[in-house]
């Protein structure tokens, strides 16, 4: 007992010492100066850890009591002088500030926490270890701004402070002192500003990475980044850089890398970029370059990736393009090159992917380009080529032909095997193709998409496209297709969109249909179908939109259809249907335009008769049917109109009884639902009180929740106010994605906007929730509503955002006070710009791109100067999918406003969708007229209002007459862009970069006589 007892002692005496090391050491009183000695390395390491959270118990072998830290994992030591010499912690989920402690290892040559979870700034201490080589604190979530003052980088050869939160400008003297540095990476952080000219000091730097940040102005190329002979990568893109690139690149010798795209560049081309021997990667997308190709870019030999997708470029693709033998990746996509295609492609051994679509060019595609054996993609699409389709590149190994929206003509070609055995898409919709589709389209067997509509097939469906094991949409569209729909189609059960619509297929619908049990997307409509609607439909649990109508179709609809729980979209209008519509699912909900021009379809929206699968069926108008589509006529026994009068008769004496009835029933649900809306929002600012008070205590804690604030100065209010603040909250709107709180924090009266998620399918990881909000916490723009921070439970997420006082645009333009005056055309022009540059923010500066997916007045804020704020945005980001009720909810919130695609084709989102919607609220600011307005007799749909108008030449009668004034010649062209901007084509829609350089040039005076559309 006794020898226990001393154990206990020294162990009780030894962690005393060390705790009083700690205190010392915090104190700024240094080992030599207390009695007992302890090795500097494992002093500053062991501070340094009990900063840490270590989830993983991953430095459990880092013991204070040891004489030496050089065994200890992660840890590596100099042999000679045992002291030690790299720290490498990556990936490990360490989380905490890096406080005191790392710079008591004065001999550290490699410092690496990469991957982890590190928060706060980044401590300028790092710097005072003079033998420090390699810094590497990237993939964190470090925030504030670059030390101003790094003592002694001219040690440091490798810097990466990527996939940060840094913010504020580049400091100058980061680059005083870099004689040294060789890899220098600041990406994925929010970094703004210019670039410093400093960075010229920089003599050895051989890897620049800036990219993803908001760096502003001309990047100095001419007399600062050239300078830099021995630089080998240089990436700049998806920043904000304007103005022209000068000559100079010539000086980089040695460059092999450059990546400029998503800025804001203009101008040529550099004339003299050819003479860059070694570049082998050129990307100058996303831009607004113009004018011809350079020529002495047929002097780089050696390049292998070649973009400049997306900008204004003109001229034809020149011959000289053959001498560039290295390339293997051409994309010139959505410019404006013209002419035809030269032979000398079929000189390029090496490609493997060409995408020249949306450009003008013209012509028959060259028989040459199939001597380029290599390729595995051919993007076409977009342009005005003609003749037919070469048989040689149905003899290529392609994994994706896209010749879609063309000329092209003749017969579809016939396959070879090693294009059966690799093609994956194939899209020639849009041509004028002719003949059969080919039966050995069936040994296709890795095809996915196949797109042939839109063209002037004259055939029956192949069983054989049936035996496709992995396709899942198949659309032949708009066709002359006859004959019956072949039960073989679903022999692969991948098959997810079908679309046969527009043909001449008669015959039943097969019952085979119930085994595309993957189908989402099945659309029959405007054929010549007959028969009954197959119950096997009801197998397809995945169905979200059923297309039948404009089909001679007959019976009643099968009841089991009820149990599509998916379905979002039906239309079974212009049939010959009769009786009850299946109960649940959204067939209760169909409106007039998706029954109509039935026989006897029973629902309280259609004005004729119920008829009932009966042996005398009771019809008040025989000719109800035939008015509608030329059908036979339908007769009637006198008997039975007797019966049905004395029924209507017998009726009348209910009808009091069932409106009382039903004024009560309503009655009730009213005040029912009242109280359930109250109890939920007592709940909700209770919940949210207390959970948010109690992360206040301790924030890293998952059981209690995580609050996170970007603007740090905010953070110890909100932490000691957060019940307050909350039980304060009111609402101030609901939308698709939740709920809308304004609450004030600070003793200051500050005002912000929480947005309490829905919780349906939000990410469940806070992890993944976090890094989703973050990246969005980036998107900082003046027309953009900055996201402020989060707070995040398992049951419960919120967004916190700065609160405008002003409300939205939907608010100004359409709820207007008569107090309040309208907005003027200056403002007007004002929030079209705004809104345009913000959404050309999240378009093209982010990859993958963020995509609003609810553009809208409602979503477009106004501050004290009517500057919009788009709010909102990327939220879409947070969905680990779109259930039936986000889109069902989606669809209805936004009337008007969802692009076409969205409701008939396959529901992907993309930039087209935030344009469509962007154009139908252009259209909006114009006429101050809603999207879908609906009259005594007809509805009115905006853009085709406008179109209509504008044919007829009296566009100026649907202007907003609350305007006094206007200048016609913007108001025209806005008009006009609105327009094009709500095409029903997507691909003809602009994208937002094309817009705001549209709205720009409306806005500078032209010459007279000069259209801009």
């Amino acid at each position: 007992m006794k020898m226990k007892s001393n154990v206990l002692a020294q162990m009780f005496m030894s962690s005393w010492i060390f705790i009083a090391l700690l205190q010392l050491y915090c104190m700024g009183i240094s080992s030599s100066e207390v009695p007992l000695q302890l090795n500097d390395d494992i002093l500053g390491l062991i501070v340094f850890k009990s900063g840490l959270q270590d989830p993983g118990s991953s430095l459990t072998s880092w013991n204070e009591d040891d004489d030496t830290p050089c065994s200890w994992k992660y840890i590596q030591c100099n042999p000679i002088t045992n002291r030690v010499s790299q720290v490498s912690l990556n990936g490990l989920g360490l989380s905490g500030k890096i406080g005191r402690g790392l710079e008591k290892l004065q001999n550290l040559q490699i410092l690496s926490l990469a991957h982890n979870n590190f928060t706060g700034s980044i401590t300028p201490q790092l710097f005072l270890i003079s033998s420090l080589r390699t810094l590497n604190l990237s993939h964190n979530s470090f925030s504030g701004r670059i030390p101003i003052n790094p003592f002694n980088i001219t040690s440091i050869r490798f810097l990466d402070l990527s996939h940060n939160s840094l913010s504020g400008p580049i400091p100058d003297t980061l680059f005083q002192n870099c004689i040294s540095l060789r890899f220098l990476s600041l990406a994925y952080n929010s970094l703004e500003g210019p670039i410093p000219t400093t960075l010229s000091n920089c003599a050895s730097l051989g890897s620049l990475n800036l990219s993803n940040n908001h760096l502003s102005g001309n990047p100095e190329f001419s007399n600062g980044i050239w300078l830099l002979r021995k630089l080998r990568i240089l990436d700049l893109s998806n920043n904000a850089l304007s103005g022209e690139v000068s000559q100079g690149i010539f000086e980089v010798h040695n460059l092999k890398e450059l990546h400029l795209q998503g800025n804001q560049l203009s101008g040529m081309l550099p004339a003299d970029i050819g003479l860059c021997p070694h570049l082998n990667h050129l990307d100058f997308s996303d831009n607004m370059f113009s004018g011809a190709l350079p020529q002495s870019l047929g002097m780089l030999v050696s390049l292998t990736y070649f973009s400049l997708s997306n900008n204004k470029l003109t001229g034809d693709i020149p011959q000289w393009i053959g001498n560039m033998s290295s390339l293997q990746y051409i994309d010139f996509d959505n410019n404006a090159f013209a002419g035809k295609l030269p032979e000398s492609l079929g000189d390029l051994k090496s490609l493997s992917s060409l995408s020249l679509s949306n450009n003008k060019l013209t012509g028959e595609v060259p028989l040459s380009l199939a001597y380029c054996t290599r390729l595995s993609g051919i993007q076409l699409r977009g342009n005005g080529f003609s003749g037919s389709i070469p048989q040689g590149l149905f003899n290529l190994g392609l994994e994706e032909l896209d010749l879609s929206v063309n000329g092209f003509s003749g017969s579809i070609p016939a396959g070879s095997t090693p294009l059966f055995e690799s093609l994956q898409v194939m899209d020639l919709s849009q041509n004028k193709l002719t003949g059969d589709i080919p039966a050995e389209m069936g040994l296709f067997s890795n095809l996915r998409y196949l797109n042939l509509s839109q063209n002037n097939l004259q055939s029956r469906i192949p069983p054989e496209l049936g035996y496709f094991q992995s396709l899942s949409v198949l659309d032949l569209r708009r066709n002359a297709l006859y004959g019956s729909i072949p039960g073989d189609l679903c022999d692969s059960n991948s098959l997810a969109i079908l679309q046969l619509d527009e043909n001449s297929l008669e015959g039943p619908i097969p019952q085979e249909i119930g085994n595309c049990s993957s189908l989402y997307l099945l659309s029959l409509s405007n054929n010549s179908l007959n028969g009954s609607i197959p119950k096997s439909l009801s197998k397809l649990k995945k169905l979200e939109i059923l297309a039948l109508n404009f089909n001679e179709l007959s019976g009643e609809m099968p009841q089991e259809l009820g149990m599509l729980d998916n379905l979002l979209v039906v239309n079974i209008s212009y049939n010959r249907l009769i009786g009850r519509l299946p109960m649940g699912s959204i067939f209760q909900n169909l409106d007039q335009s998706a029954l109509q021009g039935n026989l006897g379809i029973c629902s309280p929206l259609l004005k004729g008769p119920c008829k009932m699968n009966a042996q005398k069926p009771l019809v008040i108008d025989p000719n109800a049917y035939n008015k509608q589509r030329g059908g036979n006529n339908l007769t009637h026994k006198s008997s039975d109109f007797v019966k049905l009068r004395h029924r209507r008769f017998l009726s009348v004496s209910a009808i009091v009884a069932i409106l009382a009835t039903l004024l009560i029933a309503v009655g009730i649900v009213i005040v029912s639902l009242l109280n359930v809306a109250a109890r939920r929002r007592l709940a909700f600012v209770n919940t949210a009180a207390e959970s948010m008070g109690s992360s206040s205590q301790r924030s890293g804690s998952t059981a209690t929740g995580k609050l996170v604030l970007f603007d740090s100065k905010s953070s110890e209010d909100w932490v000691h106010n957060a019940e307050t603040v909350l039980n304060k909250a009111s609402e101030i709107g609901r939308g698709v994605f939740g709920t809308l709180y304004k609450a004030s924090i600070g003793g200051e009266g500050r005002f912000v906007a929480i947005k309490k998620l829905v919780t349906s399918n939000i990410l469940q990881y806070s992890e993944d929730f976090e890094r989703e909000v973050r990246i969005l916490g980036r998107a900082r723009h003046p027309n953009l509503m900055a996201l402020k921070g989060y707070y995040w439970t398992p049951q419960m997420q919120l967004l916190i955002s700065d609160y405008t006082p002003h409300g939205s645009l939907q608010s100004r333009l359409h709820d207007r006070l008569p107090s309040t005056p309208p907005l003027s055309w200056a403002d007007r022009f004002k929030i079209a710009l705004g809104t345009a540059k913000g959404l050309a923010h999240l378009h093209h500066s982010f990859r993958p791109p963020i995509i609003h997916y609810n553009v809208k007045p409602s979503n477009i804020l106004l501050d004290e100067n009517f500057n919009p704020k788009i709010s909102d945005f990327g939220l879409a980001r947070l969905l680990t999918k779109l259930d039936k009720h986000m889109i069902s909810s989606r669809f209805q919130s936004a009337l008007g406003y969802v692009a076409p695609e969205l409701a008939c084709q396959s529901l992907r989102i993309n930039e087209k969708c935030d344009i469509y919607g962007y154009g139908v609220m252009v259209l909006e600011l114009v006429t101050g007229k809603q999207p879908v307005e609906y009259g005594d007799d007809d509805v009115m749909i905006l853009s085709d209002h406008v179109r209509v108008l504008l044919e007829q030449g009296n566009v100026l009668d649907c202007i907003d007459p609350s305007m006094s004034e206007y200048p016609e010649e913007e108001v025209l062209p806005i008009l006009k862009l609105g327009l094009v901007c709500t095409s029903q084509i997507p691909s003809s829609r602009p994208s937002m970069a094309e817009v705001v350089q549209i709205l720009q040039v409306i806005k500078t005076p032209i010459p007279q006589n000069t259209e801009i559309f």
